[in-house]
């Protein structure tokens, strides 16, 4: 806003400086052009009123007083005063001037003089001996005007030529160094009150960009208290109904965990009571069936109740030792005896929760395992971020369900059987663990000769 205030600022002062100057531009011409007219006007009556008695003396002192324009000199000696001359001897820099000659005829004809011909044209002064000898004996002291401007009159068709001089004026100076003047003055004033207000305006709206971050990012743990209302009245209504909505959200999620833990508790007492119950079972193979549906349950319980709570961990975030972390995981599957082996890997310590992200790793170890068979866990630190790669030789998935993959309840095997697949929340858990720690979960094709999959899990690296 400052700079469109500022951009707009300096268009305007701009269009004012070209009107000052082509004011300026008008006046000057006005002036020179009433100066050759009252020359030319006061010439022709001297001339015609020889012999009255006051064009006498005026004729003999060669004097024509006029007003004191700063065109030259007030006495009407010298280059002032009116030449007759049969023909007009015309320089290579002579400079015709059209707008003075239209405007000069424009005051002779509403004085009532008409002529026949008028020509208005602008000379270097060192080319009209007329004028540059005046200013040699008489302006010595004075600033030399660089060119005379020279009006030629033919009162009548076959009437000689009737020559007026005045000196140029000076050039109409160059506003830029007032315009900036004005224009930083200008900004001192307008742009520093705008900018006041914008601050007035603009602080409490940071602050709640700040709050609402650290709330999007963290809305277990928000900060402490609230933003304070500030500011104009719409910024103090935005900031007390984001108050009043956080304080909202902050309560609707202490009742998720509620209802999350009275749900856990609810489904795995009695789950709990049925796996005793069902030892009684003397059939072996009807004993290990229920034992299987109640474990089925038990772990898609776990996985709901987890990712349920992956927005609002309790436990802190821990400096650790990634590459350790990740080695510690291949080894529970090692002593397992399964196919996951450890490959490449960069020490990188980050703040993380452990726990949690075990979790992550496991859900995507584990799914190698069930539909490659096997994997290779590797870590390297790419750019700011840590990168933990699960590599796996398995049939790969189509580009086009990816995304669908990683929704939860959502799985390639469309059959619910745990022998092939689990409820479909492992990939949808591990990327929200990876959210929650602000980093991303990826999963593309192998891009070399064997098929399989890469599962990316990337953590950003404070």
């Amino acid at each position: 806003m400052l700079l469109a205030i500022a951009a707009a600022l300096l268009v305007a002062q701009a269009i004012g400086a070209v009107l000052v100057w082509r004011a300026q531009i008008e006046r000057t011409e006005a002036t020179t052009a009433h100066a050759l007219a009252f020359r030319i006007i006061a010439g022709r009556v001297i001339t015609e009123d020889r012999d009255n008695r006051v064009g006498r003396r005026l004729f003999r002192d060669r004097l024509l007083r006029g007003p004191d324009d700063g065109l030259g000199p007030r006495g009407g000696v010298g280059p002032m005063r009116l030449e007759e001359a049969g023909g007009l001897a015309r320089f290579e820099q002579d400079r015709a001037d059209s707008d003075l000659t239209e405007r000069l005829a424009e005051i002779l004809h509403e004085q009532g003089l008409s002529v026949a011909e008028l020509a208005v044209f602008s000379r270097r002064l060192d080319d009209d001996d007329r004028a540059s000898n005046y200013v040699s004996r008489r302006m010595r002291d004075q600033p030399r005007p660089p060119r005379v401007i020279v009006a030629a009159v033919r009162m009548t068709a076959d009437s000689n030529l009737i020559l007026a001089r005045v000196f140029e004026p000076p050039k109409a100076r160059a506003l830029g160094w007032p315009l900036i003047m004005q224009t930083l003055l200008i900004y001192l004033v307008l742009v520093g009150v705008v900018a006041l207000v914008l601050r007035r305006i603009t602080g409490p709206l940071r602050a709640l960009t700040e709050r609402v971050e650290a709330f999007s990012s963290n809305p277990a743990s928000p900060p402490a208290g609230q933003v304070e209302p500030q500011g104009p009245l719409d910024t103090r209504r935005l900031i007390a109904a984001h108050n009043a909505m956080e304080a909202r959200i902050g309560a609707l999620l202490d009742e998720k965990d509620v209802m999350l833990g009275a749900i856990g508790h609810d489904l795995k007492t009695p789950l709990a009571a049925l796996r005793v119950r069902i030892e009684s079972v003397e059939d072996d193979a009807e004993r290990a069936a229920l034992s299987a549906t109640i474990k089925d349950i038990t772990d898609t319980l776990d996985d709901i109740l987890s990712l349920a709570r992956v927005g609002r961990p309790s436990d802190p975030l821990e400096v650790t030792e990634l590459s350790a972390l990740v080695a510690s995981v291949v080894e529970e599957y090692e002593d397992m005896g399964e196919n996951v082996v450890l490959g490449d890997t960069q020490r990188i310590v980050l703040p993380l929760r452990a726990t949690w992200l075990r979790r992550a790793l496991r859900n995507l170890v584990g799914n190698a395992l069930r539909y490659a068979g096997g994997g290779e866990v590797c870590v390297e630190k790419r750019g700011q971020q840590a990168i933990v790669r699960v590599i796996d030789e398995g049939p790969g998935i189509p580009e086009d369900e990816i995304a669908f993959m990683l929704e939860p309840f959502q799985r390639g095997d469309p059959s619910r059987n745990r022998g092939t697949g689990g409820a479909g929340l492992g990939l949808t858990l591990a990327r929200a663990i990876a959210e929650q720690h602000g980093g991303t979960l990826t999963i593309t094709n192998r891009s070399d000769a064997k098929s399989g999959i890469v599962a990316e899990l990337a953590l950003p690296v404070l």
